[in-house]
């Protein structure tokens, strides 16, 4: 139970960083060419970097404590966030952009009350999908002098051949993501009954 916990904060912890920092930026991506042109080719390349190779750099900053393994996990899947949240943005019609224009809205009204609305079913599908993502990358996470942790006990159950820990862990992670799943399924449906998810 201790590893469960200790893995489950690591997840939520990355996870909810990188929601809070890819859902701004990729809105600004998808709303204003200007914000595209900075950041967009950035995010679109770094999303293919391998996050393991900077494992060593990320010690060197920031030590051997939580930070590193959180840190892991925000960049294995931030830059997927705003990226695809960015794409989702670009799929709304002009002819929608171009009502709200003329009945009078100003950007931030575009932003707030327009593109916020119609993107919300695919922020939550972004998110629902880069999660198991977050999962992934705890294994990586887990590597740096992690004592307990479900990517920790796999890890070590490995080096002494313990087949059936490694499998358990792997059954649990397995679990987790499924009530993840279920919970956002659940979130979709309370919070947005008029849209359909996209994402199985």
């Amino acid at each position: 139970m201790v590893d469960i916990i200790a893995s489950s904060l690591r997840v939520i912890a990355g996870f909810i960083a990188a929601a809070l920092v890819g859902i701004p930026v990729g809105l600004a991506m998808g709303t204003f060419y200007s914000m595209d042109g900075l950041l967009g080719g950035f995010f679109r390349t770094v999303r293919y970097a391998p996050i393991a190779a900077f494992v060593p750099l990320i010690i060197i900053w920031t030590g051997l404590g939580e930070t590193p393994k959180i840190i892991i996990i925000f960049l294995g899947i931030v830059f997927y966030n705003a990226t695809m949240i960015s794409d989702a943005v670009k799929f709304i019609s002009d002819e929608t952009l171009n009502v709200a224009y003329t009945l009078g809205a100003t950007r931030r009204d575009l932003l707030l009350r327009v593109i916020l609305p119609a993107t919300l079913p695919n922020i939550l599908d972004t998110l629902k999908l880069n999660v198991a993502g977050a999962w992934n990358f705890l294994i990586i996470s887990e590597l740096i002098a992690a004592q307990k942790g479900l990517g920790f006990k796999i890890i070590y159950s490995q080096r002494f051949l313990q087949t059936d820990k490694v499998l358990f862990c792997i059954l649990v992670i397995l679990a987790i993501g499924l009530a993840t799943d279920l919970l956002f399924k659940l979130l979709f449906r309370l919070c947005l009954p008029w849209a359909e998810s996209k994402a199985s």
